[in-house]
């Protein structure tokens, strides 16, 4: 009997430490393993606050601020605590409707009814401190200090881009960035997205069963201070910059201003172009929609991304080329019957004297100079083919900055297109093509396509008689900064200095020479400006006006391209704006307001009508 109860003993002990090893058990997962319920307590009684910090600023080359940062709120609502309340007063508030609180309370809902999410983002001040006022009326609800970016003038949208609301994809791929974060999505924005966006922190509040901050939790110990954002300055002359878009409103196209001896960009234009301001808060998605639907396509940047034949600016390329590889010379000769003749091949030209040397070739803009040129380029007897001479001289062309992207600071950038030879092997057949089958390249025809950010550096390179430096658009990064290593290095282009004086001598004669050059409108009495016009062939409408110049001619401080759609004559468009920005740029004032003035009242619109 006594060892019946003796092993009933045992069992119920067993039992009973049994039970409490699954309790211990349980107690430890629940406190230790399992935060949850930690997680939903500490919901309740505490709540941590992202303080979010200020982007920092942006500068011109000059100090002149170009953007800043204005306050403004996000409203914040945590499901689970709230409780019924006025929503007439709170909408009106707000300015939303019934319809509109309803469904932002769904998603909120849907989101997680414990954790916060933001139910109105980017509150003005006006309506924050209103708001602020009864905040206490609405529980659940508390609002979150944000910043939102400034624009001093209403200028430089494709160069400043924009900030934006951060996707799932990019939450995915960066631990940094959290729902309802704001990113960089274009130009200076997103390319220093990670100086300019500063670090966050973060406040630690009590609150009591009504949502009211009763105090810091344990006294800001846990507290982190957010790090405003590293302030930048720009290589840009603001005042520039507004005059460029000032002279290109009402056309299509693109200025690009370079300063020579740093490739500092000095203005980069494209048009149309918008006002950044529409792309800030919340009426930035119904803005940025409309912007993309215009068909006059605002949001395209032209200085980065269009890519247009060079025209007759391009023959100063192949002048240099021919030079470097010795098959002519600054004497050369070339005579011209109103075109290049080879058989039943003609490339019309204009009347001019003939026949002509290089500078005279180029201040005059001679197709058929340029095509004896480059014919004897890729004829030349150094190589075994065409073919391989054609390798040479594309590799020249790589050397200046064409058919790849420069590696300028900003998104987007497209690297043009130089055919390699395996381009004519394919419709041509394999080394079945000659000079005269690519002839159209000798005058910045054909298949070739530049960006204008590619043909201001090609002027720079010219400026600086054979070599340059990247592109780029920050001059410095902090109060204390230096420029990029990257963009401190000097590219050389293969192309002896000497050889650049006789190309440059007839860039000055075409602005400043007498009759017969192309580019006369564009002469300023002050200051020596060497150029050459170009007319790019356009199959869908009138020709496209360009333009690329430097100056002064010995000491050069702007080197230029302009590209008009559909403006016919470089001469006629681009020639003028250039000269206007160079001498706004060298000079700080316009003289010739009767210039400004022509360029101002003139209308072309896309089909290429003029009003």
């Amino acid at each position: 009997m006594k060892d019946r109860f003796a092993s009933r003993k045992y069992i119920i002990v067993g039992l009973i430490l049994a039970s409490a090893l699954i309790l211990i058990v349980r107690l430890f997962h629940i406190q230790i393993v399992d935060k949850t319920y930690r997680v939903s307590a500490a919901n309740n009684a505490l709540r941590p606050v992202t303080q979010y910090p200020a982007r920092g600023l942006i500068y011109d080359r000059n100090g002149e601020l170009m953007v800043y940062n204005q306050a403004a709120y996000d409203l914040l609502v945590i499901p689970v605590q709230t409780s019924a309340f006025d929503t007439a007063r709170f909408n009106e508030i707000l300015g939303i409707t019934m319809e509109d609180f309803r469904e932002r309370m769904r998603v909120a809902k849907a989101y997680s009814r414990r954790t916060p999410s933001v139910f109105l983002k980017m509150i003005s001040s006006e309506t924050y401190a209103v708001l602020q006022e009864e905040l206490y009326r609405f529980p659940g609800f508390y609002v979150q200090a944000r910043t939102l970016r400034k624009y001093t003038r209403p200028v430089a949208a494709h160069l400043l881009g924009y900030v934006g609301e951060v996707d799932n994809r990019l939450i995915a791929r960066d631990s940094y960035y959290r729902s309802g974060d704001y990113i960089g999505v274009s130009g200076i924005e997103k390319s220093y997205e990670e100086k300019l966006r500063g670090s966050k922190g973060v406040d630690i509040f009590l609150v009591d069963v009504h949502n009211n901050i009763k105090g810091s939790y344990a006294d800001g110990r846990y507290d982190t201070m957010a790090v405003p954002g590293t302030n930048l300055w720009s290589t840009v002359d603001l005042s520039l910059q507004e005059y460029g878009e000032k002279l290109m409103l009402n056309k299509t196209g693109s200025i690009v201003a370079i300063e020579p001896a740093t490739g500092e960009i000095l203005s980069l234009v494209s048009s149309p172009s918008y006002d950044p301001s529409l792309l800030v808060g919340r009426v930035r998605s119904s803005n940025f929609a409309g912007l993309q639907a215009d068909t006059v396509k605002p949001l395209f940047d032209r200085a980065l991304m269009a890519s247009y034949p060079p025209g007759s600016t391009f023959k100063i390329m192949n002048g240099l080329i021919g030079l470097q590889e010795e098959v002519i010379r600054p004497t050369s000769l070339f005579s011209c019957n109103y075109g290049y003749h080879a058989g039943s091949l003609t490339v019309g030209c204009h009347s001019h004297r003939s026949p002509l040397n290089l500078p005279d070739a180029v201040a005059q803009s001679c197709n058929s100079w340029f095509c004896n040129a480059f014919r004897n380029i890729l004829e030349n007897s150094e190589y075994e083919s065409v073919q391989e001479a054609y390798d040479r001289w594309r590799e020249y062309l790589v050397a200046f900055g064409f058919g790849n992207k420069l590696g300028i600071d900003l998104p987007n950038e497209l690297p043009g297109f130089v055919p390699a030879r395996s381009y004519y092997d394919r419709y041509y057949g394999k080394d079945r093509w000659k000079a005269l089958t690519v002839i159209s390249l000798a005058i910045g025809q054909g298949e070739i396509g530049a960006t204008p950010l590619q043909m201001a550096n090609m002027v720079a390179v010219i400026a600086n008689r054979g070599s340059f430096y990247i592109p780029h658009v920050i001059k410095k990064i902090g109060d204390d900064g230096t420029p990029s290593p990257l963009f401190t290095q000097r590219y050389t282009t293969g192309i002896s200095p000497q050889n650049f004086e006789p190309v440059i001598e007839g860039m000055e004669g075409a602005v400043n020479g007498g009759e017969g050059s192309t580019a006369r409108g564009a002469r300023l009495d002050s200051i020596i400006i060497c150029g050459k016009t170009g007319t790019a062939q356009n199959p869908h409408g009138k020709d496209h006006s360009i333009f690329v110049a430097f100056a002064p001619k010995d000491d050069p401080q702007i080197a230029i391209a302009v590209y008009v759609e559909n403006a016919g004559f470089g001469s006629t468009f681009a020639a003028p704006i250039a000269s206007l920005m160079i001498e706004k740029y060298l000079t700080g004032r316009i003289k010739r307001k009767y210039l400004e003035d022509y360029v101002l009242r003139v209308v072309i619109t896309p089909d290429a009508k003029e009003e």
